[in-house]
């Protein structure tokens, strides 16, 4: 990892009879529209997708981090998350954001060290520490057979 602080950007545009086009430093590109609930097409990704994806994403890629330093053997993680969109004292915001995350590990005998690799992780997953919400994570660990 390069030394802190980073930056990054991200930039929407649209014009009245269009989705949303957000687009990165890199070029990428994707787009975006209001959910159904607030009258959106519902066939794109939404602003609140988004944010619940990058949860989901974020502690996925922190617990490679950190299970590759923690020499952990592992084949697959599975991250989800899902959120409550509500009014808060005045505002409309996220309330509630809960993840899941299913971890399958290769040797039974690293159940213990991975129950505290995914407690590790959930410390220092620095999207969900940026949220102003009730979170909550819960961790499912399977051993492949």
């Amino acid at each position: 990892m390069k030394p802190l602080p980073h930056a990054y950007s991200a930039s929407a545009f649209g014009t009245p009879n269009s989705h949303m086009v957000s687009t990165l430093q890199n070029g990428c590109t994707l787009e975006v529209a209001p959910p159904e609930n607030f009258d959106g097409p519902g066939d794109t990704w939404t602003p609140e997708e988004m944010l619940l994806a990058s949860v989901a994403n974020c502690l996925a890629l922190t617990f490679k981090a950190i299970a590759k330093a923690g020499r952990l053997e592992w084949q697959e993680i599975h991250c989800h998350s899902e959120g409550v969109l509500d009014k808060v004292e005045r505002h409309v915001k996220f309330s509630r954001i809960e993840t899941t995350a299913r971890l399958v590990i290769t040797s039974e005998a690293d159940r213990s060290k991975a129950q505290q690799l995914l407690e590790k992780t959930e410390a220092n997953c620095f999207v969900s520490n940026s949220l102003d919400c009730d979170k909550q994570f819960h961790f499912e660990i399977e051993t492949a057979d």
